[in-house]
């Protein structure tokens, strides 16, 4: 797997909305995924503009929704860790068999 640069800097004079390619490229990701994201209504948020109904991803939406990935995650959101919940007892536990 190729070493992922640093996330692409929004050039100056530019708005805060990113193409299918840039956003991809941001993400680290194929634009293929996003595509296919966009389908199923997964991943980040998206929507067409302009005449030609181009899709585009606002740069902040992008943030937010890698902050929401991190936070569902039990490796970088230790409250969520299977490993600092208090043991369970089985219900279904029969001492008898």
């Amino acid at each position: 797997m190729p070493a992922r640069s640093s996330p692409v800097p929004v050039p100056a004079g530019r708005t805060a909305f990113l193409t299918v390619r840039d956003a991809a490229e941001y993400l680290g990701l194929s634009p293929h995924t996003l595509y296919v994201w966009r389908h199923r209504r997964q991943g980040p948020p998206s929507f067409r503009m302009g005449p030609r109904g181009r899709v585009m991803y606002r740069l902040e939406a992008l943030d937010a929704w890698v902050r929401e990935q991190e936070q569902a995650d039990s490796r970088s959101n230790t409250t969520l860790s299977p490993l600092n919940a208090a043991p369970r007892m089985r219900s279904d536990y029969d001492a008898s068999a």
